[in-house]
């Protein structure tokens, strides 16, 4: 299949001479160049087209569908090796931090540490979030985003309850095709989440529910996708919604082809602080809860705040994460993870003052003061640390030098008055660094450059206690965008290792 497909693009206008020209027995450099152009706008041309086939690029309830929902690039986004080899090493390294964040949360011999991460949490999800049946359990998928900066790649946020996983497999399977050499290889997010399911499940072929919440239907398509392609290999998976399941004191069940199934393990989809408008995710934590199935990413809270990033560098913790994580993790995610500081309003003891942070070259005691920042003072983020709608998509994040002074003073007011509900996180603003990518302009019907800047989003699935990087998603935003995300402007593809011999 891979040979045909890429014969018939090759051959699409030119014909015999393409090929003689691609098999090196034409040396006409200018047909040449045609040619290679015209095959990698053929390519682009097949990747869109198999992503709609596929049900990509169709957004439920949308009846009048786009023609794209971002932009596509000839060839997979090349990452240097010696940015891979960082990739690979951070997955054990972060799954090291998330059993170690557990841990000290589960222990509570810091009660300040659980009374951060408990903030603007209802107690019921508190008090299961301590419950021994889910005592050890890890997500299974562990995804950071990372932006790529003169200074090398550097960690904005983490993520374990990520989107992408289908829409990745997707997009790595076509280009796969057409011959490329993926990051993970071309189905490792498939067999990669399929090994995870297995092994949360604890069995070697489970009947598994994808549940996806309404507030999260953008990604059901992509869900589906990811669901059909394991039930191509002989997997019981399915999409659903959160109401399709039922449940009696043996279980959870859903209805498939008129036959009532029993469900091994849930994938769970949808956010925590949702939970209250989510149909039957009470019920599903109560199942899990009397072990009737497998749910995950695990109902715990306090592995799903960014503030878990300035708990990483608080001076009070070194020592612990020195000892929980080995002196060559902690040196890792020290190194690529920004200095992240809880918006925590209370004023510091006269004798104290908020640690790593200074303000016109003094150091700080009460937030209030960078209220009163400059433009060029004001290169910092303001984000919303978790449990709330707020706080993904990009939607409840303020960029300080993008904003007017009064905007970013009341952005901080805000972020502390609501500290008790929803705390706020600050660091400092990380400007990737330039680059240029090519995209097929659907309407000019040619090739087209763009100069912006990456992030990286890598996924580690989490298997016989290790993580293991099974793809890298590239997005690739124009300049002026401040934040980089899935956007009709942007050109996302797999990543694959630059070539630089």
């Amino acid at each position: 299949m891979t040979n045909l497909v890429k014969a018939a693009i090759i051959t699409r206008r030119f014909g015999e001479t393409a090929l003689k020209i691609m098999t090196g027995s034409s040396t006409d450099q200018r047909v040449r160049e045609a040619v290679l152009i015209e095959a990698d706008e053929a390519r682009c041309k097949y990747v869109a087209d198999e992503l709609w086939n596929r049900g990509l690029w169709r957004i439920p309830g949308v009846e009048d569908q786009p023609p794209r929902v971002w932009r596509i690039s000839p060839e997979p986004f090349a990452v240097e090796k010696s940015v891979v080899d960082i990739l690979r090493r951070l997955g054990p390294a972060l799954l090291a931090f998330y059993a170690a964040a557990n841990s000290l949360y589960l222990r509570s011999k810091r009660p300040w540490v659980n009374e951060y991460l408990d903030l603007g949490k209802p107690e019921s999800l508190i008090e299961h979030a301590h419950m021994n049946y889910q005592k050890r359990r890890l997500p299974g998928i562990i995804r950071p985003d990372i932006l790529l900066t003169e200074e090398g790649p550097r960690i904005t946020e983490l993520d374990s309850v990520p989107g992408g996983m289908g829409q990745l497999d997707a997009m790595s399977s076509v280009y796969g095709e057409l011959g490329s050499k993926i990051i993970g290889s071309t189905r490792g997010m498939r067999e990669g989440f399929d090994r995870m399911i297995r092994g949360a499940a604890g069995k070697d072929d489970p009947t598994l529910a994808i549940v996806v919440s309404d507030e999260s239907a953008d990604y059901r398509p992509e869900m589906d996708w990811l669901a059909r392609e394991l039930r191509s290999i002989g997997r019981s998976t399915w999409m659903v919604r959160p109401e399709e399941i039922t449940f009696t004191e043996d279980g959870l069940f859903m209805e498939v082809s008129g036959e009532r199934v029993r469900l091994d393990a849930v994938y769970r989809f949808f956010e925590l602080f949702d939970l209250k408008n989510i149909p039957k995710a009470e019920l599903i934590a109560y199942a899990a809860k009397k072990k009737r199935v497998a749910v995950t990413p695990p109902y715990k809270h306090h592995l799903e705040e960014k503030m878990l990033l300035a708990l990483l560098h608080h001076p009070m913790l070194e020592d612990y994460w020195v000892e929980e994580l080995g002196p060559e993790n902690y040196m890792l995610l020290r190194e690529l993870a920004p200095q992240t500081w809880i918006l925590d309003p209370r004023p510091a003891p006269p004798h104290a003052v908020i640690a790593g942070f200074s303000f016109r070259g003094r150091p700080v005691q009460d937030w209030r003061v960078i209220k009163e920042a400059t433009q060029k003072e004001r290169r910092l983020i303001i984000k919303p640390s978790g449990f709330s709608p707020l706080a993904w998509g990009g939607r409840g994040v303020v960029v300080g030098h993008d904003v007017p002074a009064e905007e970013w003073s009341s952005a901080v007011e805000r972020a502390l008055a609501g500290f008790r509900t929803l705390p706020y996180v600050l660091q400092p603003f990380n400007e990737g660094k330039r680059l240029t990518v090519r995209y097929y302009d659907q309407e000019a019907d040619n090739l087209r450059g763009m100069q912006g800047r990456v992030r990286l989003s890598p996924y580690y699935y989490v298997t016989d206690g290790g993580a293991s990087l099974a793809g890298v998603l590239a997005t690739v935003a124009p300049l002026d965008k401040k934040l980089i995300h899935g956007m009709v402007d942007a050109v996302m593809a797999p990543c694959m290792v630059a070539d630089n011999a």
